[in-house]
């Protein structure tokens, strides 16, 4: 019986952690494209919604837009507020998934941890 035997290698630690389904990997991939989506079209009507009212000046360098074949015209503040926006939703959305995870997520000992105590 040599070291490379099946029956002499130890059982990996990745054996025990459980795959991730699909349907998890899908939504991910679904929320990866929808959120830079939904942050454009946000940082559009909020930057609109700033040219009227003037809540923030805009600087002079971010006045200036250049010409997409499918979305039209895009203005540089667009971009600015776009990335911010991105920022805050994958912020939130890690947030929202650590306290959903936590609550009813695997728990916090393995089976070969020692108990608590």
């Amino acid at each position: 019986m040599t070291k490379y035997d099946p029956t002499y290698q130890p059982r990996s630690r990745r054996s025990l952690i459980p795959p991730v389904h699909p349907v998890w990997r899908g939504i991910g991939c679904f929320l990866l494209i929808l959120l830079p989506i939904v942050s454009f079209a946000g940082a559009k009507l909020l930057v609109q919604a700033n040219n009227r009212q003037r809540w923030v000046q805009i600087p002079t360098e971010l006045g200036g837009s250049f010409f997409v074949p499918v979305v039209g015209r895009v203005v540089y503040a667009d971009l600015a507020v776009t990335v911010i926006l991105i920022v805050i939703g994958f912020a939130l959305l890690t947030a929202v998934y650590a306290v959903f995870y936590r609550i009813i997520g695997i728990p916090r000992y393995g089976p070969l941890d020692s108990p608590p105590g």
